[in-house]
């Protein structure tokens, strides 16, 4: 059985946190003609190296019907600055204009099945799961990449597409799990395509 969610495969329903104060569930994001579900968290540079890019994404895709949830699932006995509270300091430092959520028993980091941050999962209106992966191939430097997947695969779909690479293997730190080593990934998801 795959770790990670397969294209088809329905979004897991999910009640976290906000940074804003407020509980998520996935019926909060009902009228979104795409949703973007990614994990997320405070400190990877690959996170940190793509956030303009998201929010650029965030602020051109928004007002057509795409919503955002970032999820940050870390766990934080070795990774104190993932916690709530330095959750809500990132979001106002960066200016983060979508719900950031917070899962701490890492139970919808399992469901979605996670492997990096960032990691996208972009579901259609029927809440199916249409791409996953990546934002684009270089999502450390901004300027560098050469591919825009995520992009590619939001434009698709709100003209009725496709996208045209529905799957690739993210780019980024490893999710950090409780209980595992620093590095650990799940055997059978190391490599999604």
């Amino acid at each position: 059985m795959a770790f990670t969610l397969q294209i088809g495969d329905e979004a897991p329903d999910f009640q976290l946190p906000g940074v804003d104060g407020k509980t998520y569930r996935m019926a909060d994001f009902a009228r979104a003609k795409v949703l973007v579900v990614f994990f997320t968290c405070n400190h990877c540079p690959f996170v940190v190296g793509s956030e303009r890019r998201i929010a650029a994404l965030h602020d051109r895709f928004h007002p057509k019907g795409v919503d955002w949830a970032g999820i940050n699932s870390n766990e934080t006995q070795k990774h104190p600055t993932d916690s709530f509270e330095h959750m809500k300091k990132r979001a106002k430092e960066a200016g983060l204009r979508y719900p950031y959520l917070r899962d701490d028993s890492q139970d919808v980091a399992r469901a979605y099945g996670a492997l990096r941050t960032p990691h996208f999962f972009v579901f259609d209106a029927e809440r199916r799961l249409r791409y996953t992966g990546r934002l684009d191939d270089n999502p450390r430097a901004e300027g560098k990449q050469t591919t825009h997947e995520l992009c590619d695969a939001l434009e698709a779909l709100l003209t009725g597409q496709t996208p045209p690479t529905p799957v690739t293997n993210p780019i980024g730190c490893n999710v950090k799990w409780k209980d595992r080593p620093e590095h650990w990934m799940p055997p059978e998801a190391c490599d999604l395509v």
